[in-house]
């Protein structure tokens, strides 16, 4: 029997960071995944104007899929700190402006903070002494525009923790060096990458999705093997 072929997965970004993560989470099923600039020279500019993550990974899947025709996973994540109000939640990429690199946006963060935090990262201004609470928020989405009718699947994973106004840390990306992970002593930035995708946002995400991708590759298959037999 000659062995079928690997699937294909497009993901819908230009986030180095974010593809390796997916990658290693991904790691072990018959599946290549590529970055959507892998695939197109153009990719389609998506305009992450929603009001919710969800929002903006439905639509980065569509554009993304309705491009390739392929099998497209798109994630919509960032951070949300109470004491901002849920900021900077789905501009988290464009805190600081919409072309700003992981240091501005930082940058833009702990002044965004100033007026509620003291040296320790504690809630100065609001007389609780208590931490700077916030949290990872990533959802996914999957779209197969060849089963299901091309209605998209999503899931959302959240990572607990508090803001330091020191930076620690040298791994990870975004605002990985200024999250302390809930339970532990440490930034995202300070976990060695096992142990961040088992605790992360994505990798909550990902726990939830990897058995519906499992089932979509399962019935890519079928309808493979369906319009074989009618060929014969």
């Amino acid at each position: 029997m000659v062995p079928r072929s690997r699937d294909r997965l497009v993901v819908a970004t230009g986030n180095r960071g974010k593809l390796e993560e997916l990658r290693a989470l991904l790691a072990g099923l018959a599946l290549d995944m590529m970055g959507v600039r892998e695939i197109l020279a153009d990719p389609p500019h998506v305009v992450e104007d929603g009001a919710t993550f969800a929002e903006n990974a439905i639509k980065k899947a569509r554009a993304t899929a309705d491009a390739t025709l392929m099998l497209t996973l798109a994630d919509d994540s960032g951070l949300e700190v109470d004491v901002l109000g849920g900021r900077p939640g789905t501009r988290s990429a464009r805190f600081a402006h919409d072309r700003a690199t992981d240091a501005e946006n930082n940058a833009a963060l702990l002044s965004a903070l100033e007026p509620f935090a003291d040296a320790e990262g504690r809630l100065a201004a609001l007389d609780s002494g208590g931490p700077l609470r916030a949290r990872f928020r990533c959802v996914l989405a999957l779209l197969d525009p060849f089963t299901r009718g091309g209605e998209p699947h999503f899931v959302e994973g959240v990572c607990e923790g508090s803001i330091t106004l020191a930076p620690r840390g040298a791994g990870g990306f975004g605002y990985d060096p200024l999250f302390v992970v809930a339970g532990t002593d440490r930034t995202m930035a300070e976990l060695d990458s096992e142990t961040k995708n088992r605790v992360s946002h994505r990798g909550r995400a990902l726990a939830a999705l990897r058995p519906v991708i499992e089932s979509r590759l399962a019935e890519r298959a079928e309808q493979v093997a369906r319009a074989g037999g009618r060929g014969r």
